[in-house]
């Protein structure tokens, strides 16, 4: 298990760029469709937006784990913070936005020193649904963030949390030795003030990607799985699950690269290619913004350094009228999000 992002290893795939340049080469060139292909046979291309709904703030890739497949690339070596200058403005596009859902992540979002404060404003502006992505062993990781599950409750936050899976070897070959452990104790803990129990308020749900080269099953038949081991185990009891693909991106392609599971993977996900899904992949009604305050379609694209398709590209400049005229840009990793039942931050779309 690594102890440092791939930015800290000098690693190849740690640079957009290159990343770009491996997803649209080799088999994409010889064999496979682009994904451009695909959405030009279902005269879907260029790919536009629906109404935003959701704004994704990306509060900076630091984070007490690293973990095998993050597409962030984060770990407690990555600086990189979202400043309060632009979490101000961030709060000002808040104030104005259509869209009903502000969903926080990081890396760790809860490492920002400024955290706590931008909850506390944003939780002020009425925003229907305010999701805080924990990674749930931050929770556990020093005495100054015990506090979190009463902080998170005081401002009625949705907690969406990763748990590779309901056993510690698989959790923890993943995420890193003793994280399964600490996992438990934190959605213990959220239990404990109401959190994922039945008719309480306290949204807690739970996201699985796949520890390996292969798609996630069904998210509904999976979802009763996890309820049932967590509970017979462990007596916890959350809300729902979000099966996530894992994206060719990142650590993640790095991995598959490294372990020559790279094509056999891409074959998967274009086999998989569901022209249903494209109807709601999260680009088409998510806006992402970077701990910089650039602006992309989706988390994904952000890693990949893809900013938006428009005259407004930062924060500073938001303009909602012209965003939702761009053009939604892509490359081969989108296979991820229309595999199957189609795959996003909220979990399947068909």
């Amino acid at each position: 298990m690594a102890t440092k992002s791939l930015l800290a290893r000098k690693k190849l795939m740690a640079k957009a760029e290159e990343q770009l340049k491996y997803l649209s080469n080799g088999i994409f060139k010889e064999e496979l469709p682009t994904f451009k292909h695909q959405l030009e046979k279902i005269n879907d291309f260029p790919l536009k937006p629906k109404t935003l709904e959701i704004l994704q703030l990306n509060l900076g890739y630091m984070c007490n784990q690293v973990c095998e497949h993050c597409h962030v690339d984060a770990g407690p070596d990555r600086k990189e913070i979202m400043t309060k200058k632009t979490m101000q403005q961030c709060l000002e596009v808040i104030k104005t936005t259509k869209a009903h859902t502000l969903d926080l992540t990081g890396g760790a979002p809860e490492m920002n020193p400024n955290f706590r404060w931008f909850v506390e404003e944003a939780s002020k502006l009425g925003v229907k649904d305010f999701i805080v992505r924990s990674n749930l062993t931050i929770i556990r990781a020093n005495k100054k963030y015990h506090d979190l599950p009463e902080f998170f409750k005081k401002h009625n936050v949705h907690i969406v949390s990763s748990m590779p899976h309901w056993t510690k070897g698989k959790t923890d070959k993943q995420r890193g030795s003793g994280v399964f452990d600490k996992s438990i104790k934190a959605l213990q803990d959220l239990n404990a003030i109401g959190y994922g129990l039945p008719d309480s308020h306290l949204q807690l749900d739970l996201v699985y990607n796949p520890s390996g080269a292969f798609l996630p099953s069904n998210q509904e038949a999976l979802e009763q799985d996890f309820k049932k081991a967590l509970k017979d185990d462990f007596g916890i009891e959350f809300n729902s699950l979000f099966t996530i693909t894992n994206l060719p991106i990142s650590r993640y392609l790095d991995y598959l690269i490294a372990s020559d599971n790279y094509e056999d993977y891409m074959y998967k996900l274009v086999d998989a290619y569901n022209p249903a899904a494209v109807k709601n992949v999260m680009c088409r009604n998510t806006l992402s913004i970077s701990w910089d305050g650039w602006l992309y379609d989706c988390d994904f694209n952000q890693m990949l350094e893809m900013r938006v398709d428009s005259p407004v590209q930062h924060i500073k400049d938001y303009n909602e009228e012209l965003l939702q005229d761009r053009s939604i840009c892509v490359s081969q990793h989108c296979y991820g999000c229309t595999a199957g039942a189609g795959s996003s931050c909220q979990g399947s779309v068909v």
